[in-house]
């Protein structure tokens, strides 16, 4: 570059950063909130919100609750919520997530009827929460996670789900066929329409801790077997296609932050929607710097969506999207 044209000024890129104005007519990224889905969490038998510790503003809702903040989504124009079930009872094979009466399959039928398609209702098809060894799966003689049997339960999982209101099922196990099996399965019972969103790469993450809280996970050591290995990105363009051939609408790389060279990957890979989850540790780090006063929480909110945004995710997974959508309405 002529160093003679800056001087002169004929060639200065800081004049389109003048003003807010300015930025924002040339603002190359949005985080829209249609593009935002809220995790919540529905305790059984809880009498009042539950705070969760590691995750300061986000509750163990009551039914009740669940229900008043799916219609706060509504009215902020958020795109969907993602329920967790938080069960009283757990047992070796997670018989609560197939109960009629279980805690998530209740409270997918009251957030639907308070919310009819006015907000997408998005269920967590893995029985994590629901095992009292907290493993994602039922164990076999040997105490591993017997993949195929659990693929069994996913399928009969994300039918009850549909049949309870779920627009959208998202299988996390990361199971080998499960989304084959649930989609064969939704079919079968006539749910043509209901979405699969596939958690497609899934990784064996240390900033899943506060969410292990929030669901009150009975999991002793890791999952290292079946999630993926954080070293690896090429493997998550496999386990991307694997779920496009059996079925998967859209495809969902989690953790966010520190995977965003995969978000970008998939996005490149694939001509489907791309989904990230902007995860509990990656909240609670936020949050934590902004309680000690090591900076500023909103714009760090802000970047942190933008840059999930930037790196190819049309739809983002966080804590903070009701926030942010209430923030940012025009």
């Amino acid at each position: 570059m002529d160093e003679s044209l800056i001087m002169e000024g004929a060639i200065r890129p800081r004049r389109l950063r003048t003003s807010r104005a300015l930025r924002g007519l040339v603002s190359e990224t949005a985080v829209r909130p249609e593009q935002l889905i809220l995790p919540a969490f529905v305790a059984e038998g809880a009498a009042e919100p539950r705070p969760i510790s590691s995750m300061p503003g986000v509750v163990q809702h009551t039914m009740a609750s669940l229900r008043a903040q799916a219609r706060r989504c509504v009215e902020a124009g958020l795109g969907g919520m993602m329920i967790f079930g938080v069960p009283e009872h757990k047992d070796a094979t997670g018989s609560g997530a197939l109960a009629p009466d279980g805690v998530l399959n209740v409270a997918l039928r009251e957030v639907r009827e308070e919310v009819g398609d006015d907000l997408l209702v998005m269920s967590d098809v893995c029985l994590d929460e629901f095992t009292d060894h907290g493993h994602c799966g039922v164990l076999d003689d040997h105490g591993r996670v017997d993949n195929d049997a659990t693929v069994e339960l996913y399928a009969q999982m994300a039918v009850r789900h549909a049949d309870a209101g779920a627009h959208v099922v998202g299988p996390s196990g990361m199971m080998d066929g499960q989304v084959g099996a649930i989609r064969a399965a939704l079919d079968a019972a006539g749910h043509l329409d209901t979405v699969i969103l596939a958690y497609s790469a899934k990784y064996a993450s240390a900033f899943y801790g506060p969410f292990r809280e929030a669901v009150d996970s009975s999991l002793t050591g890791d999952r290292l077997a079946y999630q993926q290995d954080p070293a690896n990105a090429r493997e998550a363009l496999r386990e991307v296609d694997l779920d496009l051939e059996q079925g998967a609408d859209i495809v969902m790389i989690k953790p966010a932050l520190a995977y965003l060279d995969v978000i970008r990957a998939v996005r490149d890979h694939v001509d489907v929607p791309v989904a990230a989850y902007n995860i509990s540790g990656e909240y609670a780090m936020i949050e934590a710097a902004a309680a000690n006063g090591w900076l500023d929480r909103e714009r760090a909110i802000d970047e942190t969506l933008l840059s999930i945004r930037r790196s190819g995710a049309s739809i983002i997974l966080t804590y903070w999207a009701l926030e942010y959508a209430l923030r940012n309405r025009p």
